[in-house]
């Protein structure tokens, strides 16, 4: 029997990096795509500020290909909502009836996103949901999972956090306020290497810069 069609919402950060892990491991979806949205003005992946170019190695690398949904900068919500209702009901069309997130324990981020994918009848899945976020931070690194911090909330985390990697020395050096996993929005990280791509993505870090109240570690390709 065929397993359902599925989508991941990716972000190019490690929790739905370890999202897709975690499905691929219970086999019992057939994950055929990933979501991504970029900020057309910047060709950079949303909030992340990751290049395009380097979402997509990366998606070649855990042989997924890539359905780009474009906004723009600012972005309200109903354009966002609007662009991907769109993308969503084009891949029910397609066959597919699943979205997988790597949301941990913000139960109003999940209900969000229950509501959205309701309305085009389609089930979302969430494989980490409720997972201890120091254990799960520590599962990813033991795994071999290498991750880079791109943005960084300055009201969270000092600039200098920006561009670092994702592993136990970076965890000792959290303030006890900010989770593990940056779930609370503290951090966010793309991932290079780990056993959900086949091949690492070479990355170099460029310059370090402010906006908007975060700091973003502009990573080039290697």
């Amino acid at each position: 029997m065929a397993r359902p069609k599925a989508l991941i919402a990716w972000s190019s950060g490690k929790d739905s990096a370890w999202a897709l892990h975690e499905v691929r491991r219970a086999a019992e979806l057939d994950v055929v795509g990933a979501i991504t949205t970029v900020t057309d003005s910047f060709k950079r992946v949303s909030i992340h500020g990751l290049r395009e170019q380097l979402l997509m190695a990366q998606l070649d690398a855990a042989e997924l290909p890539a359905t780009v949904v474009r906004i723009p900068y600012p972005c309200p919500n109903e354009v966002y909502e609007r662009e991907m209702a769109a993308a969503m009901t084009k891949a029910k069309a397609d066959g597919i009836t699943h979205v997988v997130f790597g949301d941990l324990f913000l139960a109003d981020v999940r209900a969000y996103r229950e509501r959205n994918l309701a309305r085009v009848g389609m089930t979302p899945v969430f494989p980490l949901w409720h997972r201890p976020t120091a254990a799960l931070a520590r599962e990813m690194i033991a795994a071999g999972v290498d991750a880079r911090l791109v943005c960084v909330d300055l009201k969270k985390l000092p600039k200098s956090f920006a561009g670092r990697r994702f592993d136990e020395a970076l965890l000792a050096d959290f303030p006890p306020a900010v989770d593990p996993c940056g779930e609370n929005g503290e951090f966010h990280s793309f991932v290079a290497a780990g056993p959900m791509l086949k091949r690492a993505v070479p990355v170099a870090i460029g310059e370090t810069v402010e906006r908007d109240g975060f700091a973003y570690a502009d990573l080039l390709p290697g």
